[in-house]
């Protein structure tokens, strides 16, 4: 029903579909809204809810595909937003931005990605992010910015550079809210993942030209950006992994569906007798447990000792769990033939929704690099600890006097 009551035409860029509204009430008369805000981080807007159980209800909503996080307001990127209000956000900016979020009376943008940057180093951005009186001008050029195309898109949350010299890389950067009706806000078209548009919401092309907003716009101080982004994105990666867990559920099922099906047999089998689909199912099942093991994982790190002591676990799960659940929807794909890569079933936009998770958020280059650094940084005491042990094993072949047959 909800991509049904999508036009075909430009319409779609105008357009949110009435079953969201629908759903939005009932979630809100069952309580579940806002489901990721747990009150033991934001204890003056969030829920009596841990990451670690918010993980769970997550991966049930990931079977929708996005639906259900936009049916409970717990879609990206108005989460990571929404946090980054309650987190770094002053009263006013509370007031104006968070409160009406929370409300989904409007959604929101979170605009870092630039066109010709290698922007998967946050350090490399360009946009110019000035102080000019009591004002802040922005220019740049982003692209791939989700939900810049939604009617009810009020806010972007640009990041750019407002101190390029300064001698700590990390420090340059700075986040400014900026109205999307401001002047000099144009959206310029929505990128398509292959051949999807993402319609209503999109993501998109925009062009930042001598926008001009108040100083109070300033997101947590100036050149805090890095340290809002880092506090930001830890989060929304665990979140992306959640929910594609539902969704390899989902697609697992679907292939489980269609293999029983009696009415189809290759070479005088039912799909289900053939080994090669049997074995499929199971890697498919085995690959969901462990990746389901690793989300709650890093969920619970984050309940012990926030995103920032969390980092090894959300790391890992941000490159194992998408690759996962593309193997998974895959093999769901394989066992359809043809018809899975059509628009006859959901696999092939749910495939490509995932492929773009292996970008989104830091691709997996950058985390796995990250992981494997964290893990060379152990040998120097794994080297002592060998040595210590080869010292106490010789010292023992004395005391015995016997020699190692080794």
């Amino acid at each position: 029903v909800f991509h049904a009551q999508i036009p075909d035409d430009a319409r779609r860029w105008q357009t949110t579909p009435p079953i969201v509204f629908d759903l939005n009430q009932r979630a809100k008369a069952l309580g579940l809204w806002n489901l990721f805000l747990s009150k033991a981080h934001y204890p003056d807007v969030g829920v009596p809810l841990t990451n670690l159980e918010y993980a769970v209800m997550a991966e049930v909503m990931g079977r929708t595909g996005h639906l259900a996080s936009l049916a409970t307001n717990c879609a990206a990127p108005d989460t990571g937003n929404m946090e980054v209000f309650a987190r770094y956000g002053t009263e006013a900016q509370k007031k104006e931005w968070l409160v009406p979020l929370m409300n989904a009376e409007i959604r929101s943008a979170f605009s870092m990605t630039e066109k010709g940057v290698a922007s998967s180093d946050a350090t490399n951005i360009q946009t110019s992010i000035r102080k000019d009186g009591n004002d802040i001008v922005i220019n740049g050029h982003k692209w791939w910015i989700s939900g810049a195309g939604d009617p009810r898109c009020k806010v972007h949350l640009v990041m750019g550079k407002s101190d390029p010299n300064n001698p700590n890389k990390y420090e340059q950067q700075s986040i400014v809210i900026v109205p999307a009706n401001t002047p000099g806000v144009r959206v310029v078209r929505p990128m398509k993942v292959l051949g999807y548009d993402d319609a209503p919401e999109g993501h998109c092309e925009v062009i930042y030209e001598n926008v001009r907003v108040p100083e109070q716009n300033l997101i947590a101080g100036w050149g805090r950006g890095f340290e809002v982004i880092q506090g930001r994105l830890g989060p929304g990666r665990i979140h992306h992994c959640m929910r594609s867990i539902g969704l390899a559920q989902r697609a697992l099922d679907i292939m489980l569906e269609r293999v029983t099906d009696p009415t189809r047999k290759t070479f005088g089998k039912h799909l289900s007798q053939h080994g090669t689909v049997v074995a499929n199912i199971a890697k498919s099942r085995a690959e969901i447990e462990s990746a389901r093991l690793l989300v709650l994982s890093a969920a619970h790190q984050i309940d012990k000792v926030k995103a920032k002591g969390a980092l090894k676990e959300i790391g890992i799960a941000k490159f194992v769990v998408p690759s996962m659940a593309l193997q998974v929807v895959d093999r769901a794909m394989q066992a359809f033939g043809a018809e899975g890569i059509s628009q006859d079933t959901p696999l092939a936009y749910w495939w490509a929704g995932l492929r773009t998770l292996r970008y989104a958020d830091g691709p997996d280059e950058v985390h796995i690099q990250q992981i494997g650094e964290r893990e060379l940084k152990r040998a120097p005491s794994l080297r002592a600890a060998s040595e210590k042990a080869r010292k106490k094993e010789t010292a023992l072949f004395e005391k015995y006097g016997v020699k190692a047959k080794l």
